[in-house]
């Protein structure tokens, strides 16, 4: 008797498993509760949805269970009003009238896509069918404005209502939220019409808001509109899951829009050929000596920097490399910098210089004048470097021209110029001496000269059998330097000096103008500028001027063209330069 009450219990117990497992046919009823019919923009609904169903309970229905299969009422109704943001279903077995009936619990979270009255249509699971349902959406916030009854919303700031076309606007964005986040996705500003750049990482701190203490989430961007037209964000958008203190799951939603932003275009009585609106920009220089006498062939480094606050490096324009004819200019690559804090972008153009003066005289480096906008004040400003004369002279007592060698280098040094003039037939005792002197002097300065060359050529030499090894040759980069032409990218100059320095070894080129002073090439020389002047358009066009599609045919055209040339040997295209980029004081 016993064992046949374990084998009915038995029985019971693998009927029991079944119907959870198995729920196919036939329905009965289907109710749809909302956890409330009023609530505000932002705030997310919980539709409560209950069916039954008979259950039929075989052994063939066993082995066909699929959990796919699974019956559902049709909740894809409510997409056009309503976004389901989770689902969660439950089941549950009861016997009525000697038949067994499994009821389901769905539950849905539903965030609504606008206010007004939003209806939650007629479901159907099997054969019943749900009343519809009214959901009324309120826009704005809860009353008194407190938000208390909110579990999250988004705050937008700038620092300004308006601004110039490419001028700074710095968008704050903080989220506040109430529990233990366990997941959320807090969208980024975007717009085609706007450079968006992000301030850093973003700062997590707590807040009270209306006696209610919430976490926060801050990020800052610099935005720079492109296009003088009103500037309209699309909806900042947040979307996450937290933990109540008593372990309840919540879904947090909510968005918010910034402003309609003008945007004012280049001002008319604006003089200057690049337009820079930033809250100050200056221009500084270095490294000229205090009292500006100088002998021919000293040579100079001056550096000239332009530092401007709510502007990105890359729009810094190029600064001026006019000297005089008397002075010979080796620039560097120019550095660009831009360093990003909490209130914004500062940008620095630092543009180093070797200055060689080769002819005695009064020589004077014009002056240096950047126009741009003060925003602040909302008016146009100049950063000035005031003009600067150098008194140059050949030989001490002396103002004659230099000399300079036929390859363009400087000729015989000023210490080597003979004082005998036409009505001197001979010298004093003592100057014969500091002729010798001169002379000794002269030659040695001769022999170095020739060591520092050719120590350089075995160096170079060395440098190329190493690249050799590494699988670098000269045919590899050039086609790298075509490849940077063809599609306009900004390697392109660098990688055409370093070509040209395999192809030319010794010679220890560090520029672009380097290789020209040495090879002059006035085709190539100005599609590279084209190059350069079309990098620099990129993204600052919307004041005055829009940015063309690049072309690179005449560029390659010109590169192939120079290489055919530079085909000669290093001796027939002449020495390296007497004062090289790198040579300094």
């Amino acid at each position: 008797m016993v064992k046949r009450l374990i084998t009915v219990a038995t029985r019971l117990a693998v009927l029991v498993a079944l119907a959870m497992l198995w729920l196919p046919a036939q329905a009965n009823e289907l109710t749809v509760e909302p956890d409330r019919t009023r609530l505000y923009e932002g705030e997310v609904l919980t539709l409560t949805v209950k069916g039954s169903t008979s259950i039929d309970i075989n052994l063939s229905n066993l082995f066909d269970f699929d959990i796919s299969s699974l019956p559902s009422p049709d909740i894809e109704k409510v997409k056009p009003d309503f976004e389901i943001l989770g689902r969660n279903q439950q089941y549950s077995i009861r016997t009525v009238n000697g038949d067994m009936v499994g009821e389901i619990t769905w539950t849905y979270q539903l965030a609504p896509k606008s206010t007004g009255e939003l209806t939650i249509p007629s479901l159907t699971f099997k054969d019943s069918v749900s009343r519809p349902v009214t959901i009324e959406v309120v826009a704005g916030t809860p009353p008194d404005q407190a938000n208390t009854g909110r579990d999250s919303f988004i705050e937008l700031e700038t620092d300004k209502a308006e601004v110039y076309v490419q001028e700074q606007l710095v968008l704050t964005v903080r989220l506040f939220f109430r529990g233990n986040l366990i997941r959320g996705e807090l969208s980024d500003p975007q717009h085609p019409d706007a450079i968006i750049e992000p301030l850093g990482k973003q700062r997590e701190f707590s807040r009270q808001r209306d006696g209610v203490r919430y976490r926060v989430v801050e990020r800052r961007y610099a935005l720079f509109p492109q296009k003088p037209r009103p500037l309209n964000l699309p909806p900042i958008r947040f979307e996450g899951q937290a933990r109540d203190a008593d372990g309840s799951l919540k879904f947090l939603r909510d968005s918010a829009t910034l402003f309609e932003v003008p945007v004012k275009d280049v001002p008319a009585e604006f003089s200057g050929s690049t337009w820079l609106p930033a809250t100050s920009l200056s221009l500084a220089e270095s490294g000229m000596p205090p009292v500006l006498n100088l002998t021919a062939g000293d040579n100079l480094t001056r550096t000239l920097s332009l530092q401007a606050t709510g502007l990105p490096a890359e729009a810094l324009p190029p600064l001026p490399e006019s000297v005089p004819d008397g002075i010979r200019s080796y620039p560097e690559e120019p550095q660009r910098n831009t360093s990003i804090g909490p209130d914004g972008i500062t940008s620095t153009l630092t543009q180093t210089r070797a200055l060689v003066p080769v002819q005695a005289g009064q020589l004077t480096l014009p002056a240096i004048r950047i126009p741009w906008w003060d925003t602040e004040s909302d008016s146009e400003k100049v950063a000035v470097i005031p003009a600067q004369t150098l008194n140059v002279t050949s030989t001490e007592g002396s103002s004659a021209p230099v000399a300079e060698a036929p390859n363009g280098s400087q000729g015989t040094p000023p210490e080597t110029a003979s004082k005998e003039g036409p009505g001197n037939t001979g010298s004093a005792p003592g100057s014969k001496f500091w002729q010798w002197v001169s002379i000794v002097l002269a030659g040695i300065w001769v022999l170095t000269m020739l060591a520092w060359w050719r120590s350089r050529r075995m160096a170079s030499a060395a440098l190329t059998s190493t690249d050799s090894a590494d699988g670098e040759n000269e045919r590899d980069a050039f086609e790298q330097v075509l490849g940077a032409a063809k599609s306009g990218h900004a390697s392109a100059p660098g990688l055409f000096v370093h070509w040209v320095n395999l192809h030319q070894p010794g010679h220890d080129f560090r520029s672009a103008s380097d290789v020209f002073r040495l090879f002059p090439a006035p085709d190539l020389e100005m599609e590279l500028r084209s190059l350069q002047a079309h990098l620099f358009s990129q993204d600052r066009s919307g004041g005055r001027n829009s940015a063309e599609p690049w072309n690179g045919t005449n560029l390659v055209k010109a590169l192939r063209q120079f290489r055919e040339h530079m085909g000669r040997s290093p001796s027939e295209n002449g020495l390296p330069p007497l004062y090289p980029g790198s040579l300094s004081v």
